[in-house]
């Protein structure tokens, strides 16, 4: 077979995910929180795109600001200087200054003798300053000023912040070092001691493997066990305990209260958990009296010493939408302008570089800048349209939720969303990560109305499994402490209702809601009915059971 040569042309598409394209779909799934932060970095690296300003008096995007602004009243200092705002600006504002102060000055002067005459030195030679800046500095801070008058020493500085002399939070960590600093005088004891405060998290525990920490400090593990001992007897009480015995075991060693039968009751805290008193009673060796007192001891005890200290502040949750009733009996969907950035480009500045800059690198690095920029702004548009009009479809298609509440919400996926706009479910994913709807029932994640479905028994609509959820919920609260409802209970039921579903359903569903099976819940309400029944009698009731008939 002959090889030849030749030259052909072929023409196809195909999809390219350039960089931009694809850093926009990442601004799609970012919160309101990390593309603020996003958007703070463009802000430093590129010099075309500044931030928005809706103040009325804010200054056009590449326009110099006015001379002489910093002047808020310019009327009054033209009125009583003798010229306008321009002229103090130009330097005869320290004129003024100083003519007005001079009559001060002069009445000072005789004070300013006295002084010199106590410390038997000349005031120069205790101010290091020249004599124009000293009689400046004597003037200004001897000016009477609002807060002098009410007796105050506060300065008259606009940007006074009283916030500023506010004690500082104590952290549980900086507390703890303190006593460290006390507890122990070696160096090596020290490093110990502040390498084990650094593992303590902010309810004061310490990891359970403690292992590592002889290897990584080059320390023998008696060392390491002889500090913690010692870092174990801290204030709060409990603080830096391993495991929630140690640290129940630690505050009743505080108090003296840590007896043989105590110490069974903390080493088996899986059956007070269960309410298996009769084998806690068993293994204490008390009686029913005594069990009951040492439980009610541990009851007032702190699993958590630590969280009486600050620690690190949690941020507050911003909805990125709002739903409020509409006059027209429908629903009003609108963004919040609070959490969308607002940029701009600077189109002024970018054309007077433009006819100044010469060379090649330059031009390029500005051409980039401005399509980066450019970019942004219109990204931020794009995903701002984009959450409003997924924002609107998921309310169009959960009304009866927002009119009703959580027993009228609907099955929904992405796709059905995605359908409706006519995007691509993808998009419908992303859109709804890491966002917020603040509504008349709460504040909802977005992804919280897309639910599965759970067939009707009767072959009617499919209900949605948040719905089913807090339908389970209501039965559970409703029930009595003598007829606890167990899971095939709770599945006849809901069938009764009209809701297809499976035990395990029930069960994973319960489970997920952090409650109990039915035989803890017995054990609970029987407790709590049982301390009801022996709780000793007010002196109203002893009253009544004393007096003659």
């Amino acid at each position: 077979m002959a090889l030849t040569q030749r030259l052909e042309f072929r023409q196809s598409q195909s999809l390219v995910m350039t960089p931009q394209l694809m850093q926009a779909i990442k601004l799609l799934q970012l919160s309101n929180l990390d593309l603020s932060a996003f958007v703070e970095e463009e802000l430093e690296r590129n010099p075309l795109l500044e931030r928005a300003s809706d103040g009325p008096e804010a200054p056009v995007a590449g326009e110099p600001a006015a001379q002489g602004a910093e002047f808020p009243d310019s009327g009054s200092y033209g009125e009583e200087g003798g010229g306008d705002a321009s002229d103090m600006a130009s330097g005869s504002a320290g004129e003024a200054f100083e003519s007005g102060q001079e009559d001060w000055l002069n009445r000072d002067l005789g004070s300013r003798t006295e002084i010199e005459q106590t410390l038997d030195t000349p005031l120069d030679n205790v101010f290091s300053e020249e004599p124009a800046e000293a009689a400046a500095r004597v003037a200004q801070d001897a000016a009477p000023t609002a807060y002098t008058e009410w007796g105050g020493g506060a300065s008259n500085d606009d940007d006074y912040n009283l916030e500023a002399f506010v004690a500082a939070e104590v952290t549980l960590g900086g507390h703890l070092a303190e006593q460290l600093a006390v507890a122990f005088s070696g160096p090596a004891q020290r490093m110990i001691g502040q390498y084990l405060i650094d593992l303590v998290d902010d309810a004061g525990y310490l990891p359970p493997d403690l292992g590592q920490a002889a290897e990584r400090l080059g320390a023998p593990q008696g060392d390491v066990d002889a500090v913690l001992s010692v870092l174990q007897k801290f204030d709060p009480p409990g603080v830096c305990a391993r495991n929630l015995s140690e640290c129940l075991a630690i505050q009743l060693r505080e108090l003296n209260r840590y007896d043989p039968a105590m110490q069974a009751l903390v080493e088996n805290l899986d059956l007070l958990a269960k309410r298996d008193i009769a084998s806690l009673r068993k293994l204490c060796g008390v009686d029913d009296e005594d069990i009951t007192d040492m439980i009610g001891e541990i009851r007032r005890l702190d699993p958590k010493p630590g969280l009486k200290f600050g620690s690190a502040r949690t941020q507050t949750m911003v909805p990125d939408v709002y739903v409020r009733p509409g006059p027209d009996g429908g629903w009003h969907v609108e963004l919040n302008s609070d959490t969308l950035p607002r940029v701009l480009v600077n189109q002024v500045y970018y054309t007077e570089l433009s006819k100044t800059i010469r060379k090649d690198g330059d031009k390029s690095y500005f051409s980039d800048c401005l399509q980066n920029a450019t970019w942004l702004v219109r990204a931020l548009d794009q995903r701002a349209r984009t959450i409003l009009k997924v924002a609107t479809e998921i309310v169009r298609q959960q009304d009866g939720f927002f009119t009703h509440g959580v027993a009228h919400l609907r099955p929904l996926n992405l796709k059905a969303v995605a359908d409706a706009i006519q995007m691509h479910e993808s998009t419908v994913s992303r859109v709804t990560a890491n966002k917020y709807m603040a509504t008349n029932r709460g504040s909802f994640e977005l992804k919280y109305f897309f639910t599965a479905s759970i067939a009707s028994a009767d072959g009617g609509e499919a209900h949605s499994a948040e719905a089913v959820r807090h339908h389970i919920k209501q039965l559970i609260d409703a029930e009595a402490a003598s007829a606890i409802l167990s899971d095939d209970t709770i599945v006849e039921r809901l069938r009764e209702s009209g809701i297809d579903i499976a035990r395990r359903t029930v069960a994973k569903y319960r489970e997920a809601m952090r409650i109990p099976s039915s035989v803890q819940r017995r054990r609970d309400k029987q407790s709590m009915l049982g301390n009801a029944l022996s709780a000793p009698a007010t002196s109203s009731d002893r009253s009544r059971d004393t007096a003659p008939a």
